[in-house]
């Protein structure tokens, strides 16, 4: 099952699948997306290999299992996940339509 509203771009798909091959993910680690309070902004972004819970919307996205906690769906439905490598940004960064601001660094928002 695919999320209706979060999408992952072909350069996120491409590093994440490098990522879990690399560093040996095991299959019942899920891509954990989410956010925690924190950051510059009020919100910093989650996204790491962990274990589902039993509060967790668990979807597919070209392969990818991903985890999100239900309660933070409000947070980043509608976001899509790009991975970028340039002079100026290098990394996961998150095109969030729910976030007010950003900082700087687009590692964390407000909404």
């Amino acid at each position: 099952m695919q999320h209706p509203n979060i999408q992952l771009s072909p350069s996120a798909i491409k590093e994440i699948k490098r990522l879990i091959s690399d560093e040996n993910i095991p299959n019942e680690k899920y891509l954990r997306l989410g956010v925690k309070g924190g950051g510059c902004a009020g919100f910093s972004y989650i996204l790491e290999f962990d274990l589902p819970k039993n509060t967790d919307y668990l979807f597919n996205i070209e392969g990818i299992n991903i985890a999100l906690d239900k309660a933070q769906d409000i947070y980043i439905t509608g976001s899509i996940i790009d991975f970028k490598i340039g002079l100026d940004n290098r990394g996961f960064v998150f095109n969030n339509p729910n976030a007010d601001t950003t900082c700087g660094c687009g590692t964390s928002f407000s909404a």
